[in-house]
């Protein structure tokens, strides 16, 4: 069961890995919102980490990479360096899970090391799943504070973006994935205990063992008038 449990959370981490990727490499964080005088639905604005796209009546599409980081608001530049260092956590978790697996080779017979290896590889997805949410949950709160504040211009308005959802998404996968490495290291954990108490009620056995008084067993006399017989 254990096995199962570890092979599930590798392939939630490549999951997790696959939608670190697309949230961070999307350009569709923040998109133009249609309300009030921002009426010309033939074109599209797409603003991402990386780039910002028009796209006009759903058939040509314009992207042009930001000149500076400075030009940034607060969030996404905040939001670009930590979904970088996610990408970096999930990649490293994934290699150290690997690691310390049942299957896997790389600590050979030591237990001890394969649990210490799990407890690492859970503990680093749990933090690349705070690297995911905590950007993505930043761009949406700023996204929707202007949207309802009246003194931003409604053609500077905009609304979450398809990445923001996926981010979310994510996440969850990512803290999923933390949660059951860390039971199966809690089961390791109790498993690996097993054997010290056995060890202590063997000693404890050989202790009442070399207390005991040894009687030597001597023949009845039935048995020696059986003999005469």
């Amino acid at each position: 069961m254990r096995a199962k449990l570890e092979i599930l959370a590798l392939v939630l981490g490549f999951i997790g890995l696959f939608g670190t990727i697309t949230v961070t490499a999307l350009p569709m964080w923040k998109v133009s919102a249609f309300i009030g005088a921002n009426l010309i639905v033939m074109e599209e604005l797409w603003e991402g980490l990386w780039m910002n796209c028009y796209r006009q009546a759903d058939i040509r599409m314009q992207c042009k990479m930001y000149d500076s980081l400075l030009i940034l608001p607060p969030e996404l530049q905040a939001a670009r360096g930590l979904m970088c260092v996610s990408i970096v956590l999930v990649v490293i978790s994934l290699s150290i899970t690997g690691c310390g697996t049942e299957k896997s080779k790389c600590c050979g017979h030591n237990i001890k090391c394969k649990n210490i290896t799990l407890a690492l590889g859970g503990s680093l997805f749990l933090l690349s799943f705070l690297t995911t949410l905590i950007p993505v949950s930043w761009v949406a709160h700023t996204i929707i504070r202007n949207f309802y504040n009246p003194t931003v211009l409604d053609a500077r308005k905009r609304e979450l973006g398809e990445a923001l959802f996926i981010g979310w998404v994510t996440s969850g996968v990512l803290l999923i994935t933390g949660i059951i490495l860390l039971f199966c290291y809690s089961k390791r954990r109790s498993k690996e205990e097993e054997p010290y108490t056995d060890a202590y009620l063997m000693a404890a056995r050989n202790i009442k063992t070399e207390n005991s008084v040894y009687v030597e067993r001597k023949p009845s006399s039935f048995h020696k008038h059986q003999e005469y017989v």
